[in-house]
């Protein structure tokens, strides 16, 4: 018979069996972070090649930092130039209409604007085209005066609508005039010549007050004062809240680095190109020198006119509303809720593309050529709205 064991042999293995299954459990902790090893009091025995030291802390990753993009300089919202405080930029835009035509030339002011739109006249020859006459916005820089000073047209109202404006003018035909009261929240045109008699708004320049059959013409000797007018209204004195171009960043974002050369380019405004508005690119100066039909457009103070850039804006013409005997009518130029081709030139050189405008208060949209939408040049902007099939010649 085999000899079985004795109870104190049990008890001796029992413990040998617990000491080894404490051992390894030990062990087993240890290998896992040997935490326990670790805060042990005791002197357990260890296998060979294990330590009781902690293991080496992992080391915490350095936090990530991801750098943003600059935000954009702070600039002139007509003018795309840059803007150093911006409280400077928190008063009224003021437009004013200026006559163009020979004998009304030359005119005072318009150096200083930071857009001129060129549209329709109204008043039509015996071929039935029209003259132009000029709606110059000042905001960057307020001239002292602009002259001559005359009537609104229609369109005035919505080339002004996306950003508001005070509008320096002598009136307008009533149905324009009701147009205008319409849109009142996105203009203010009731700062006429008459309506602020006395307060220092306009002045009449006396050497170009004109008698012709008797009677006394004050049309091309009215002149407007752009600061004290935009203070004579509460309307829009934040000033625009957004740029009214898509202007770019850096020179090389400018749509025209990747355009056709642009020495000069001519708009016209009657039948051939018997009435052209012109450009010529001035490599001295960087910017365009423009010219009417007759010759040089020069200012009352010898001045060339010139400007950085030059947006052809091609839309449909047409006229109403027609003066009794006179022969002139209400230009309208399809640009609400419309769209159309356009022409952009600056630096030298071009490019070409569509335009589309909502709604009166919307802004226009530009798209290149290609698809990319337009990126302008900060600067003097000068806006030709000519007809839509316009034969604008770059050269």
């Amino acid at each position: 018979m085999s000899e079985l064991p004795s109870a104190s042999d049990g008890q001796d293995r029992m413990e040998s069996f617990d000491r080894r299954t404490l051992l390894l459990g030990l062990i087993g902790v240890a290998g896992a972070g040997g935490a326990l090893a670790g805060c042990s009091g005791g002197s357990g025995e260890r296998p060979a090649g294990t330590s009781s030291a902690l293991p080496s802390p992992t080391p915490t990753p350095a936090p990530v930092t991801t750098s943003s993009p600059p935000a954009p300089a702070a600039r002139w919202p007509l003018s795309g130039a840059l803007l150093t405080d911006e409280a400077a930029a928190r008063h009224a835009p003021v437009a004013v209409k200026v006559p163009d035509n020979v004998r009304e030339h030359p005119q005072v002011g318009l150096d200083k604007a930071d857009i001129v739109f060129v549209e329709l006249d109204g008043y039509r020859d015996a071929s039935g085209y029209s003259g132009t006459r000029l709606m110059p916005v000042f905001h960057s820089r307020m001239p002292d005066g602009v002259a001559p000073v005359r009537s609104m047209r229609p369109v005035d109202v919505p080339l002004l609508a996306p950003f508001g404006a005070v509008v320096g003018n002598t009136g307008a035909t009533g149905w324009v005039l009701a147009y205008v009261d319409h849109n009142k929240k996105y203009l203010d045109g009731s700062r006429t010549y008459l309506a602020t008699k006395g307060t220092g708004a306009y002045s009449i320049d006396r050497s170009r007050v004109r008698v012709y059959q008797g009677v006394t013409y004050y049309d091309r000797a009215v002149v407007c004062h752009p600061k004290v007018l935009a203070k004579q209204s509460r309307a829009f004195a934040d000033g625009p809240q957004q740029p009214y171009f898509p202007f770019a960043e850096t020179d090389a974002e400018v749509s025209t680095a990747a355009g056709k050369q642009a020495v000069t380019v001519r708009v016209p405004w009657k039948r051939g190109h018997t009435y052209d508005m012109s450009y010529r690119y001035d490599d001295a100066t960087g910017r365009y020198l423009r010219s009417m039909p007759w010759g040089r457009h020069v200012l009352a103070n010898g001045t060339r006119v010139a400007t950085d850039n030059i947006l052809v804006i091609r839309a449909t013409q047409e006229y109403t509303k027609i003066y009794p005997g006179r022969g002139g009518a209400e230009p309208v130029h399809g640009i609400v809720d419309s769209k159309g081709t356009f022409v952009y030139a600056h630096g030298g050189r071009a490019v070409t593309g569509t335009w589309t405008k909502g709604a009166v208060q919307e802004r226009f949209r530009f798209t290149v050529d290609g698809g990319e939408p337009l990126r302008m040049a900060p600067g003097q902007t000068y806006v030709e709205l000519a007809r839509k099939d316009a034969d604008v010649r770059i050269a």
